[in-house]
């Protein structure tokens, strides 16, 4: 039987504490190098001394790509809007000539508002949106557009789209006037659906009488601008209407004054 000669009890438990000391440490790393191996199988690293340093992960894309498709969307969604009104001035009507009593329609794409209904006046004018009366009449629908967006620029837009249409045309483009050895001298209504030439026109009055001069039949054109020159054309009517030369016929606008002469030499 072994006695303990030379230690006394208190040395006893301080062995005794230590080695549970050292157990408990041991049980200690143990698990720590578990839980990183855990943490390492989630991917995720955590110091167990402070917290994390590293990004969580996320689904969420970053901020960035989230926003510069939105942008480059709307982009390039203005730019066809922007292209798509640009061509609608291309397509509009370029032939028929508004006449007094036209119902038009008008819009300013960039207004995003329905088209308003206009009407031309007895003085041959628009009522237009910002700018008041406009003279339109003998203009295509394509020429008025224009020339309103060049007048809507220069105050109140930056850019202006204009759109104008026709809803109803009016019976008559307006009247010219014959007068002469003709069978039915006097106004002649133009329709608004066709173009009237001369050859037309002394037609529809029943034709030359017999004392008519068919080489030099004289129209009289009001100038457009005012306190200008009045326009006048001298027109072989016997040559168009006898060898069919169609190309020196002439179409005739509101206002022209037709005078047929009579010959000089009656037989």
């Amino acid at each position: 039987m072994k006695t303990y000669t030379n230690q006394s009890p208190p040395s006893v438990f301080l062995r005794f504490f230590r080695r549970q000391r050292c157990v408990r440490a041991t049980l200690t790393g143990v698990a720590r190098l578990w839980a990183l191996v855990l943490l390492f199988a989630a991917g995720r690293l955590v110091a167990f001394d402070g917290p994390s340093t590293l990004p969580l992960a996320t689904n969420q894309p970053p901020a960035d790509s989230l926003t510069a498709p939105a942008v480059q969307a709307s982009t390039t969604t203005s730019n066809v809007a922007g292209a798509a009104a640009a061509s609608g001035i291309n397509v509009l009507d370029d032939k028929h000539q508004l006449a007094i009593g036209d119902q038009i329609s008008f819009r300013i794409v960039e207004d995003e508002e329905e088209p308003k209904a206009l009407t031309v006046t007895d003085s041959g004018e628009l009522e237009v949106p910002y700018i008041g009366r406009y003279q339109a009449v003998g203009k295509t629908c394509k020429q008025l557009a224009r020339q309103l967006k060049t007048e809507l620029e220069k105050d109140y837009y930056k850019q202006a789209t204009v759109i104008i249409a026709v809803n109803v045309m009016a019976k008559s483009r307006g009247r010219v006037y014959l007068v002469g050895p003709v069978h039915v001298p006097g106004p002649q209504e133009i329709p608004s659906d066709e173009v009237l030439t001369l050859t037309k026109a002394i037609l529809r009055a029943g034709g030359f009488t017999d004392f008519a001069d068919k080489k030099y039949v004289r129209v009289t054109r009001q100038s457009k601008v005012p306190g200008g020159k009045d326009e006048t054309f001298i027109v072989n009517v016997g040559k168009v209407i006898d060898k069919g030369t169609t190309e020196s016929d002439l179409p005739l606008e509101p206002g022209d004054l037709i005078y047929v002469p009579e010959k000089l030499v009656r037989f």
